[in-house]
C-alpha cells in the first residue's frame, strides 16, 4: 500500500513496523555496537491542525510518520526517533534524539525476563527453600511491578511472590509469600531481596480458594438458563475501515501501544448536517497507590498507562463472553522487543445493547401510552496489568448521551499481615486465612479534546463549571424554594482547576459562544458529569502525590499543545514528579475561548476490599457522561420507531401479546 491509501490515523501495518524497526537498527549500527531493545514501535500522530485540514478537504495527504522509542542497554535513557514512510516502505530518520535519566515503560518482554531471572537467582531459590519449604520454582509465580520510590539507579522491577498449590492454575493470590527480589533488568539479576519479616516470615497460607472452572470449591450452579441476543438483521452501523457510522453518530477510532482505544472525530447527524462534539477522547493516565505504610508496601503504586501501556496490556476478547450479540471485532498491531510485529486478534470489541427504556409516557387521561427503548453502541477493550483486568467501554445513546465506564475486575494483590500486626490491618481486609487485602486507590486521568459545534477542533470553546446553588431568603425567594444554576467561567488554568462538589450537583459545561441555539438564545453546549469519590488520599507532601499531582483535582483545563499528551510526564518508570499537569500549568497560561482548550479529568475508585472480592472481584465501576447541553432542537430520540419487540413472551398472562 501506499501512504494514499491510509487514513492518517490508521495504525502502522505489519511492513510498516518491519521497515522502521530495519531503518533504526540500521542506522544504530553505524556508531554503536551495542544490542538495541525496540520499546515502542507506533504511528507518529498527526498534528491537530493537519488532521483538521485533512478532515475538511482542504489537504490531500498527510505524511506517514512513525514513533520509535529505543533502549540501548546498558545504558540509562531512551533514543526517541522519528521515521518518514514512503509509498514504497523506505524510511526517512527525521530526528534521533537521546534523552538521559529517564526510564521507557516496561514491555511485555521486560516483566517476562524480570519474572524469570527471579526465579532462577540462587539467593532467591535458597530462601524459599529454607524458609518455606518450596523447592519447586515451577509452581512459584512473581508479579511484576513498577518501583514508587525515591531515584533509583538501573532498570528496576520489584517481584510480589505467591505460590501456586497443587495445580498450575490453582490461585497463586491465596498464597502470599513474604520476600520481594527486586530485578536490574540491565544487569539480568537479582540486586536486592526485601524479606520485612527477616529470617521469621509467617507461614504460606495453604487453604485453597480458587475461581478457576476446574478447580472452584463451589458446585457449579445447574438453574440457570440461556439468555441469547438475537439481531437477525445483523447490527446497525456501517463501517469503513476504522470510521464507524451509527443511528446518526460518526466515530472514528485508533489504538496505540499506551492509550489502548482511542475515540476521534465524534459527530452526531442533526438534520443534514454532521455537527462536531469531540476531536480527540482517550484515557491518558492511571495512578494505583496503596495505602499500607509498612515497608516494602510503600513504593507499591503503578502508573499503569505510563509504566506498561493499555495497549501493550490489551488481551484478546472472547465471542459469547467478553462480547454479546451480533459483534464486530478490531485487531491490533503491536510490537516486541526485537522490533518484530505481534498481532492482536479482537482487541476492540463493538456491539449493540439494549439500555432499557429511553422515554416513556402515559396520557393518564386516557391511558394512551408511548415508550421507545434505549439503545447504545458499546466500543470496547480489556487491559489485563497484572494481577487486575479493566474494561474499558464507550456508550453511545439515540439521544445523543456519551458515557465512558471502566469496569475493575481481576485478582486482589495480597499480602502477608506485617510483623507487627496479628489477626487484621489496619490498611486491609483479610479475605482468607492468613490472606491481606490492602486498601488502596484507581485513580484514572481522562484527556478530552471537545469539538462542540467547532469545525475548527475547539478552539474557541469555553469551559465553566455549573453549581445548582439556593436563591438566598428574601424578596426575590419569599417563600424559599427558589434555586439556580451559577456558571463560573473557567478562564486560567489556576481557576480551572476544580474538585467535584456533590453538595452543589456540580457539573462542567463546555460552550461554544460562536454557535448560538435558536430558543434558548445562549451558545450551544455539552455538559460533564463524573462519579463523585474521593481523590488521592495521600498526604500533599509525599512521592505519590509529586509524581500523581493530575489525581489531586477533579478537572483540569489547559490550553491545546501538541507536546502535552501525559499528565504524570512522558516517562513514569522511576520518575521524581513535577511533570506533566503540574509542570504545565506552572505559568498560569489562559485557557479560555481562543485557546483551544483541552480537558482533563480525573476518576477515582477507593478499594477497601471485601471477602466477597476474593478469590475474583465482582466488577466495581467508575465513569463520567457527556450529555448534550441546549445543542440539539429538542429531543433527539423523539423519531425512534414505535416497535414493539415481537420476539419477548409472556410468562403469566398467556392470552395476551406484545401485539396487544
Amino acid at each position: 500500500m501506499g501512504a494514499t491509501d491510509f487514513h492518517p490515523l490508521d495504525s502502522l501495518t505489519a511492513n510498516e513496523i518491519i521497515a522502521v524497526s530495519a531503518s533504526c537498527a540500521a542506522h544504530h549500527a553505524i556508531s554503536n555496537a551495542s544490542m538495541l531493545r525496540f520499546n515502542t514501535i507506533s504511528l507518529f500522530e498527526p498534528p491537530k491542525h493537519v488532521l483538521l485540514s485533512y478532515d475538511a478537504g482542504t489537504l490531500k495527504e498527510v505524511p506517514r510518520k512513525a514513533l520509535a522509542i529505543l533502549e540501548v542497554p546498558p545504558e540509562s535513557g531512551v533514543i526517541e526517533v522519528v521515521l518518514l514512510i514512503s509509498n514504497d516502505l523506505k524510511c526517512t530518520i527525521e530526528s534521533w534524539v537521546k534523552k538521559a535519566d529517564v526510564q521507557a515503560m516496561m514491555t511485555p518482554d521486560d516483566c517476562f525476563d524480570a519474572e524469570a531471572l527471579a526465579k532462577a537467582d540462587p539467593r532467591v531459590i535458597n530462601l524459599l527453600s529454607s524458609l518455606f519449604g518450596i523447592t519447586d520454582m515451577t509452581m512459584v509465580v512473581c508479579d511484576p511491578w513498577s518501583i514508587h520510590a525515591p531515584a533509583l539507579e538501573g532498570r528496576l522491577i520489584q517481584l510480589f511472590m505467591y505460590l501456586r498449590v497443587g495445580h498450575e492454575m490453582d490461585n497463586a493470590y491465596a498464597h502470599p509469600i513474604s520476600i520481594v527480589p527486586i530485578v536490574d533488568l540491565y544487569l539480568k539479576k537479582v540486586i536486592r531481596i526485601d524479606q520485612p519479616h527477616g529470617d521469621n516470615p509467617p507461614k504460606i497460607p495453604m487453604e485453597c480458594v480458587n475461581y478457576h472452572s476446574d478447580l472452584c470449591e463451589y458446585p457449579v450452579r445447574t438453574d440457570l438458563k440461556p439468555l441469547n441476543i438475537i439481531q437477525p438483521e445483523g447490527g446497525s452501523w456501517t463501517i469503513k475501515g476504522n470510521l464507524i457510522e451509527w443511528q446518526k453518530w460518526s466515530i472514528r477510532i485508533s489504538f496505540n501501544y499506551r492509550e489502548g482505544l482511542v475515540i476521534h472525530n465524534v459527530g452526531y447527524k442533526d438534520g443534514d448536517t454532521v455537527r462536531p462534539i469531540m476531536h480527540r477522547g482517550s484515557l491518558v493516565e492511571m495512578a494505583v497507590p496503596y495505602g499500607d505504610p509498612h515497608e516494602p508496601f510503600t513504593r507499591k503504586c503503578a502508573f499503569d498507562v505510563g509504566d506498561y501501556g493499555l495497549g501493550n496490556c490489551t488481551s484478546s476478547l472472547a465471542l459469547g463472553c467478553d462480547c454479546l450479540g451480533h459483534i464486530h471485532y478490531f485487531d491490533a498491531l503491536l510490537n516486541n522487543t526485537k522490533g518484530e510485529p505481534v498481532h492482536l486478534s479482537k482487541a476492540i470489541c463493538m456491539h449493540e445493547e439494549d439500555a432499557g427504556t429511553l422515554w416513556k409516557h402515559v396520557e393518564f387521561r386516557n391511558q394512551h401510552s408511548e415508550v421507545r427503548r434505549s439503545r447504545r453502541l458499546v466500543i470496547s477493550f480489556v487491559a489485563t496489568v497484572v494481577n487486575y483486568e479493566y474494561a474499558f467501554y464507550w456508550y453511545f445513546y439515540q439521544d445523543g448521551t456519551i458515557t465512558y465506564e471502566i469496569k475493575l475486575t481481576g485478582e486482589l494483590s495480597t499480602n502477608a499481615l506485617s510483623s507487627d500486626e496479628t489477626e487484621n490491618s489496619l490498611y486491609g481486609t483479610m479475605v482468607a486465612p492468613g490472606v491481606n487485602a490492602q486498601y488502596h486507590q484507581h485513580l484514572f486521568s481522562f484527556k478530552l479534546d471537545m469539538a462542540v459545534d467547532d469545525h475548527l477542533g475547539g478552539r474557541g470553546l469555553q469551559v465553566s463549571q455549573g453549581d445548582i446553588v439556593r436563591t438566598p431568603p428574601g424578596a426575590k425567594n419569599p417563600a424559599g424554594n427558589g434555586f439556580y444554576v451559577k456558571e463560573t467561567p473557567l478562564l486560567t488554568e489556576s481557576e480551572a482547576q476544580c474538585d467535584g462538589d456533590v453538595s452543589t450537583g456540580r457539573f462542567w459545561k463546555i460552550s461554544n459562544p460562536s454557535s448560538i441555539h435558536p430558543i434558548t438564545g445562549k451558545p450551544v453546549a455539552w455538559k460533564i458529569h463524573i462519579h463523585d469519590t474521593p481523590l488521592m488520599l495521600a498526604t500533599d507532601d509525599s512521592l505519590l502525590a509529586k509524581r500523581g499531582k493530575f489525581a489531586t483535582k477533579s478537572i483540569w483545563v489547559t490550553p491545546h499543545s501538541e507536546d502535552e499528551n501525559w499528565p504524570a510526564g512522558d516517562y513514569t518508570i522511576q520518575s521524581e514528579g513535577g511533570e506533566g499537569l503540574e509542570k504545565w500549568t506552572g505559568p498560569n497560561r489562559p485557557c479560555g475561548p481562543g485557546t483551544d482548550p483541552i480537558i482533563w479529568l480525573t476518576m477515582a475508585a477507593t478499594h477497601i476490599p471485601r471477602v466477597e472480592d476474593f478469590p475474583v472481584m465482582p466488577s466495581e465501576t467508575v465513569g463520567f457522561t457527556l450529555k448534550p447541553f441546549c445543542f440539539f432542537g429538542g429531543n433527539p430520540g423523539v423519531d425512534l420507531p414505535a416497535k414493539a419487540n415481537k420476539l419477548s413472551c409472556c410468562m403469566s398472562h398467556e392470552s395476551k401479546s406484545t401485539e396487544q
